[in-house]
């Protein structure tokens, strides 16, 4: 009976110490979808890197085009007789490989042209969004700030900082 008794005191005494701890942890959250569409630079970026995109996919298709001819030559020559197309055959597998090494150049997911620039504007942005973030979470005392973009099954409103988070990455332009 005295090792209950000590248990449900010690017990108690533990969950008192846990709800007095809880209370004095400020947690916060932001939207990081909610900035990522809102915030300019993200939007910059992104008009950015659809540029790049277009300027590649025109490279791609001018090699197409110009793999179509040389394939139409080919064959006309073919048809006639006039020349087996030896060369037009080398230069058009030459052209080929020009255009797989240069697609793989610009889109392989690791070492791939846009695929850098992207990170690496990433990298700078989300930069700024951490430090607008740890600012304002120690301007408003907040323990902990969590991205409810990414999991939280429920939060309570009041705890949202993307306004303030936002308000600070427009200020930290200026």
């Amino acid at each position: 009976m005295v090792r209950f008794k000590n248990f449900v005191l010690f017990s108690s005494f533990f969950i008192i110490m846990i709800s007095n701890v809880s209370a004095q942890i400020k947690i916060g959250y932001v939207l990081s979808e909610r900035i990522r569409t809102e915030y300019e630079e993200f939007k910059e970026a992104e008009a950015q890197l659809q540029l790049e995109l277009k300027r590649v996919q025109s490279e791609l298709e001018n090699i197409a085009i110009k793999l179509d001819s040389l394939n139409q030559d080919y064959e006309v020559k073919r048809l006639m007789a006039l020349d087996k197309g030896e060369s037009i055959k080398k230069e058009m597998e030459q052209l080929e490989l020009q255009g797989r090494k240069f697609q793989q150049e610009q889109f392989d997911p690791q070492n791939g042209q846009l695929m850098r620039k992207q990170a690496q504007m990433e990298y700078q942005i989300l930069g700024k969004v951490k430090e607008a973030v740890q600012k304002v979470a120690i301007d408003n005392g907040f323990d902990y700030v969590m991205d409810a973009s990414i999991g939280l099954l429920y939060v309570k409103p009041k705890f949202d900082i993307t306004d303030e988070v936002l308000h600070e990455l427009r200020n930290l332009k200026k």
